[in-house]
């Protein structure tokens, strides 16, 4: 038997944000019964806390209801905020199959209200098959390049001409299901807001509520071509289409291609704990 709790990231309203389940004690699981697990669980992700390694305080196993994945924001996020108030620490640090995560901590009166976790410096090229993909978005041109970015999962940006725009997509799934190995992220905005949506429904994602691995790589993208300057922070808002309204803030340092420092930061609510028995 194992306990378990549901936390709400990127946001401090229960119900809202991108939900999450955090599997503690995980080390008697084989990676097959984790996958059963997440699917079980039906949330875009759900992390399996396992035995530390190393200098990190834990390790942890993050599956979407189809795959696992190196890495990911906001389970990385919202464990290290769960395990964060259990001991009291003001960082965290969480070994991924990307690497050791390192979150720290802001607190009021002792409890935490927000973490900001350092992400993966991510790599990118241009998406060699944007026509298909803008296609399947129903999308004529994009803003910005169509270019991939990866700090473990693979997501291609598309920008658009307003936040409106972003709101109105309604596009094939089916489509996008077929391009393999992908998250895509729409976005609008200027300075130090901006809106997105995400779908990733080949990792068995249709739309995600607040994708935090995308944050960061989104804030590359708009510092590499001059839409934000670096070590601006900005506000990334996402999920209200779905019901679920999130706020994510990233900032990257940096010098034209030379990305020195990645930020995510947000908040996480649990709203319900209890007992796995499998």
């Amino acid at each position: 038997m194992h306990t378990y709790a549901i936390t709400d990231v990127f946001t401090d309203t229960p119900l809202e944000g991108n939900p999450l389940a955090v599997i503690s004690d995980a080390d008697d699981l084989p990676p097959e019964r984790m996958q059963r697990i997440a699917r079980e669980m039906n949330l875009s992700e759900t992390v399996f806390v396992l035995a530390a390694h190393g200098d990190a305080d834990a390790w942890i196993r993050i599956f979407t209801p189809s795959i696992e994945l190196p890495f990911a924001g906001h389970p990385t996020l919202g464990t290290a905020l769960l395990l964060g108030e259990s001991t009291g620490d003001d960082v965290i640090r969480l070994t991924t199959a990307a690497g050791v995560i390192r979150v720290d901590f802001e607190r009021e009166d002792g409890r935490i209200v927000s973490g900001r976790m350092q992400q993966p410096i991510p790599t990118w090229a241009p998406y060699d098959r944007a026509d298909e993909l803008l296609a399947a978005l129903g999308v004529g041109a994009s803003r910005l390049p169509v270019e991939a970015y990866r700090n473990g999962p693979r997501h291609v940006f598309v920008g658009l001409d307003s936040e409106r725009s972003v709101a109105a997509l309604q596009p094939d799934l089916g489509a996008l299901a077929k391009l393999p190995d992908l998250g895509v992220g729409c976005f609008a905005g200027s300075g130090t807001r901006w809106k997105s949506r995400n779908f990733a429904p080949a990792l068995g994602v249709p739309e995600d509520p607040a994708t935090g691995s995308a944050a960061g790589p989104l804030a590359v993208h708009l510092a590499r071509h001059g839409q934000i300057a670096y070590g601006q922070e900005i506000e990334i808002r996402q999920g209200a289409e779905i019901g679920r309204p999130s706020r994510l803030y990233a900032r990257v340092e940096g010098e034209g291609d030379r990305i020195d420092k990645v930020e995510v930061a947000g908040s996480a609510v649990v709203v319900a704990r209890g007992e796995l028995r499998v």
